[in-house]
């Protein structure tokens, strides 16, 4: 499936990082310049995807960007397939906003480098550890737009795979 709208968009993204329990949010500006935390969902599938999407429509956001945790040989391995999985079904409880995967290699691991170093104890990490993944896949999924004048990632499309 091919963007609507090639190049660079004015509007807000939002990004997801997906974890196992909870689900860090962040948001960009209108201009697509700056990612910034939103905050934790948790809760079962279910009410995670609808809060996704209730702060997607609350933000007017032009795309929702999904973290693709990659191996760090650029492989997908189980992880990956549950990052698909979680992007699909919000892919159509978003429409219809697009949402596109993202490459997040270690996003989570640097979240929790960058927390150490400011200075938060690692006991509290746990708290905004998903926001701040969430800013990183989302910040360079913006660099990555600007950069280019393309979206970031690949276009999960809905309907290919609801033919499948």
């Amino acid at each position: 499936m091919t963007d609507p709208e090639p190049g660079f968009r004015r509007g807000v993204r939002l990004g997801v990082d997906v974890g196992t329990v909870r689900v860090g949010l962040a948001r960009s500006d209108a201009d697509g310049l700056l990612a910034t935390p939103v905050e934790t969902v948790g809760g079962d599938r279910a009410a995670q995807l609808g809060r996704i999407a209730e702060v997607a429509r609350e933000l007017d956001a032009v795309a929702v960007v999904v973290g693709l945790p990659r191996q760090l040989s650029g492989g997908e391995g189980r992880a990956a397939s549950l990052a698909r999985e979680y992007a699909l079904d919000l892919a159509r409880e978003c429409a219809p906003v697009p949402v596109r995967l993202v490459d997040e290699r270690l996003t989570t691991v640097s979240a929790h480098q960058a927390l150490h170093r400011s200075g938060r104890p690692g006991r509290r990490h746990r708290a905004v550890v998903d926001q701040v993944a969430a800013v990183m896949i989302l910040q360079s999924a913006l660099d990555q737009e600007r950069r280019t004048g393309h979206p970031a990632g690949e276009l999960v499309d809905q309907r290919r795979e609801a033919e499948s």
